[in-house]
């Protein structure tokens, strides 16, 4: 994969630390990576292992205490409001809570404008706008006639979802950041959830990089696998050698911590 992709994210020596003296927390520790485009990639480890963390990192929300960044194979520079606007039209988010990723104050068609200003279409006729928005809702199963002048809080959880998913239909970015994407909804959404995340993979060649605990979700989606440990990456490879052929201790118990229909269960290292 890395001799005919070119890469889009890549870190070098990536460490946050939080807090000083006895307080001090790293959060991150020396981390190195390299995200390819194209490749569905999965951060995989429990909470507190610092995944988010690099997240918030990688999104630019927050900056790393050493080490650099670089997208696109260029060093990355947020050193101004406007070229912050500029790198979050290539890199976008879905968040684990749905209900506190829209302003409650913004009705749907708000959020989706900006969307389509975002990406330069502000100069767009009206009627090209409602044709793009009923686009991005149908794409995720929404009908956009259905959801004019409502509010997000007004829909269920996996309905909001979609809606993130419609906006990044319309933002179309490079990479997309999913930090627990499907943590919240049932098991026949979440599957429908990451066939429609696929499909914008496919369609627009973006990069999606899931952030999870679930480790069979990360065998499910995954070219490549990156494990997490007390903010280390302690194994990575292709899903099939991390989680069929792991070698890591860390990585062997989150496997086997994976409840199986037909196993007794082990709790004693619950």
């Amino acid at each position: 994969m890395a001799g005919d992709r070119k890469l889009c994210l890549s870190g070098k020596g990536v460490t946050k630390v939080f807090g000083l003296g006895r307080n001090k927390t790293v959060a991150v520790d020396n981390v190195d990576f390299n995200f390819y485009e194209g490749e569905v990639i999965s951060i995989v480890g429990e909470s507190g292992s610092g995944k988010t963390t690099l997240a918030k990192m990688l999104l630019g929300l927050i900056n790393p205490t050493e080490g650099e960044i670089y997208f696109q194979g260029e060093r990355r520079d947020l050193g101004s409001h406007r070229k912050k606007k500029e790198y979050w039209k290539s890199i976008q988010a879905i968040f684990q809570d749905p209900f506190s990723s829209f302003n409650i104050f913004n009705k749907i068609d708000t959020v989706l404008l900006d969307c389509i200003r975002m990406r330069g279409g502000g100069g767009l006729p009206h009627e090209q706008k409602v044709a793009l928005m009923t686009e991005a809702c149908s794409f995720v199963n929404l009908k956009f006639a259905e959801l004019t002048n409502k509010y997000p809080f007004e829909l269920s959880g996996g309905q909001q979802q979609r809606l993130m998913i419609a906006r990044i239909f319309l933002l179309k970015p490079k990479i997309l950041l999913a930090d627990e994407p499907t943590s919240m909804i049932d098991a026949c959404s979440r599957a429908t959830i990451l066939d429609m995340l696929m499909q914008l993979r496919d369609e627009i060649g973006m990069t999606p990089i899931f952030i999870t605990h679930d480790i069979g979700l990360a065998y499910y989606v995954s070219d490549t696998v990156y494990i997490m440990e007390k903010g280390k990456f302690v194994e990575s490879g292709s899903a099939d050698e991390v989680i069929l052929r792991p070698k890591g201790t860390y990585t062997k118990r989150l496997i086997n911590d994976v409840p199986k229909i037909y196993e007794e269960w082990d709790l004693s290292t619950v």
